[in-house]
């Protein structure tokens, strides 16, 4: 399988540095998004039809990398 860095990338010029999909305008929080909400790639094939599903998965692949790096600290509520 292929590294979502084939497809994904990073430019302060671009959707304030937000990841997006390379050429595009397109943010992986989009895609994430929309797939989250029950979304099916297809249908954001047929929305954006420059879109990839290798572009899609890339999508993920990058979110999970995210995921896996970041610490979850829990919250003291104070009574």
């Amino acid at each position: 399988m292929e590294n979502w860095q084939e497809y994904i990338h990073s430019d302060p010029a671009i959707m304030l540095g937000k990841p997006v999909i390379k050429g595009t305008r397109i943010t992986v929080e989009l895609i994430v998004e929309r797939l989250g909400y029950g979304q099916s790639p297809e249908d954001l094939l047929v929305s954006y039809p420059h879109l990839t599903k290798e572009a899609i998965l890339a999508c993920l692949r990058y979110a999970v990398g995210v995921l896996k790096n970041e610490s979850v600290h829990p919250l003291q509520i104070a009574a």
